[in-house]
């Protein structure tokens, strides 16, 4: 494949999508997180709370404020999140560090609070999002497929179902690319190394959902 069907050689001599040798803060980005399989209740929460504050904005300006959501947010526990008051609102749309947006600052209180009620009821938040794991497709992804890949059945169905419950800021789009981050769909382009990797992690995990790993 070339670099027009959406794959770069870095310095390293590795096949990357083309967006993870756009930015230094990418490159770390895609080889080791975006894609590989994630079932860490927190992990989760943070990346639906950082893709509700990427709406509008790229995910570089995002990622490289994520240090700061994670101080001013307590390391995304929900728990501790879910207490947060007026105080807490101020403090935040004071705060330089992360963007400051009150609905979206408010919007990750609100579902802080529904993510609590989710664990009561569900038992994690891994094991329902990974209820919504779409079957496996064939791979062949190249860049023009990625850009139509914005929304999916699954992703409108997340995105219903945690509307249903209260969430905000979790629409299709926001949700699928949730989804691609943490590893519910692996659309790192074709041949990309660091996505072959993401692959054998899938094939290796336990999903929460009660799936075990793929045959």
């Amino acid at each position: 494949m070339s670099e027009a069907d959406g794959l770069v050689r870095g310095e390293d001599g590795r096949l990357r999508c083309w967006w993870g040798e756009s930015a230094p803060e990418y490159r770390a980005y895609h080889d080791r997180e975006w894609g590989f399989p994630a079932a860490d209740d927190v992990r989760l929460f943070e990346k639906l709370s950082l893709e509700g504050f990427q709406a509008g904005l790229s995910w570089l300006t995002i990622l490289r404020k994520r240090e700061g959501f994670r101080r001013a947010f307590a390391d995304f526990d929900f728990e501790r999140i879910a207490r947060f008051g007026k105080r807490d609102v101020a403090r935040l749309l004071d705060d330089a560090s992360v963007v400051r947006n009150r609905a979206k600052v408010e919007a990750v209180i609100n579902n802080a609070r529904c993510a609590v009620e989710l664990v009561h009821r569900d038992g994690s938040i891994a094991s329902y999002v990974w209820r919504f794991e779409p079957e496996s497709r064939a791979r062949l992804l190249d860049r023009e497929s990625l850009r139509l890949l914005s929304q999916t059945d699954d992703s409108k169905a997340l995105a219903r179902d945690l509307k249903r419950r209260g969430w905000r800021f979790v629409g299709p789009t926001t949700v699928y690319a949730f989804m691609q981050a943490m590893g519910l769909v692996n659309d790192h382009i074709d041949g990309c190394d660091p996505g072959a990797e993401a692959q054998r992690a899938r094939e290796r995990f336990h999903s929460p959902a009660g799936g075990g790993p793929l045959p």
